[in-house]
């Protein structure tokens, strides 16, 4: 990696020059600080965090606070993180992973410290904690997740109102008179902000097109398989046609099996459709048509504000919505018995 000394001899200036120029900390004429930054990127130059600190400019880190609680499911929460790290490095930004169980302590830590320059958060509870916190810090925050108190806060999530909607119908037009939804483990609905939006709007929407519905969830703690199932018994017991799936790769592949078990064929037989899912549907054994929750879109969209946010317009606070799409693949078809006309 290139050195200020190296840096300030290609550009033709001295090194307290460069120093200035990159950190802001006092005037420098545009066209040598363009020229000293074209040179500082063709070099590879990297001003030191420490010293940038000291300067009292950027220090090019985001703070990204995802708490691993024991109900944590690891593969869904490591994409999000993932998919922030990628978006955080194209635009020359680390990640510093905060994964205190209590969230607050690691967010109130950094704000302290001066070290990062925004605040990214993950895994948003209905009540979050770190909502009082994000009010009161200086630092620009984003939520990835909507609390259902945040008034003042910038927020960035996929429209999952809409995108239940867009299940609802989509299986309604078919021609579907009983649908039900098999969902995450009941923990979910409690501690994250996402999973009673999708149901309120399941039931809402289902209500509205006149739907005989139902709702189950998967377990308790994790996804179970004798509460699963039975949950899909029930379901066909009561004559669904339909069955929306809102949860992990494990969900979805054990419906699949026993669906299969049972001999009835997914696109036939009855319609499966998964709801909001972040993992890739297409590596299950059967193709189902998804609305997916696509961590990039949220994340990329996030590290934009924050980047944004520390220019000279300061963002406003506002919920930043992305519209669902449907990808079909042929899981959704009109029942085999149209149902009769109420």
């Amino acid at each position: 990696m290139a050195k200020i000394h190296e840096v300030a001899k290609a550009a033709g200036v001295s090194i307290s020059t460069v120093s200035y120029a990159l950190s802001g900390k006092r005037p420098v004429a545009p066209d040598t600080r363009r020229r000293i930054e074209d040179v500082a990127r063709d070099l590879g130059y990297e001003p030191n965090a420490g010293a940038r600190m000291l300067a009292g400019s950027r220090t090019h880190i985001f703070a990204l606070t995802e708490p691993l609680r024991a109900d944590t499911h690891a593969p869904t929460h490591m994409a999000f993180v993932l998919a922030t790290a990628v978006a955080a490095r194209q635009r020359d930004y680390d990640i510093l992973l905060l994964t205190d169980e209590q969230a607050s302590a690691g967010m109130r830590r950094v704000a302290a410290s001066d070290l990062v320059d925004a605040v990214l958060v993950l895994d948003v509870a209905p009540d979050d904690e770190r909502v009082s916190i994000a009010r009161s810090i200086d630092i620009p925050t984003v939520f990835i997740g909507i609390p259902n108190d945040h008034d003042g806060l910038v927020c960035v999530d996929l429209d999952f109102e809409a995108a239940s909607r867009m299940a609802v119908d989509r299986v309604a037009d078919a021609g579907h008179r009983r649908v039900a939804m098999i969902g995450q483990p009941a923990v979910a609905y409690r501690r994250s902000n996402f999973p009673p939006r999708v149901r309120a709007a399941y039931e809402a929407a289902a209500g509205l097109r006149g739907l005989e519905h139902s709702f189950a969830t998967s377990g308790e703690v994790a996804m179970d398989a004798p509460t699963t199932i039975a949950a899909l018994a029930r379901a066909l017991d009561d004559g669904a046609t339909a069955l929306l799936l809102h949860g992990a790769d494990d969900l979805h592949a054990l419906v699949l099996a026993e669906l299969a078990r049972l001999g009835l064929e997914v696109g036939t037989d009855i319609s499966v459709l998964s709801v909001a899912t972040s993992f890739d549907t297409t590596l299950l054994p059967i193709r189902l048509d998804t609305i997916p929750l696509i961590p990039q879109a949220s994340c990329e969209l996030a590290v934009d504000l924050a980047v944004r946010a520390l220019g000279p317009d300061r963002l406003s606070p506002a919920v930043h919505l992305i519209d669902p799409v449907y990808l079909a693949a042929g899981s959704v078809a009109p029942p085999r018995v149209p149902a009769v006309a109420e």
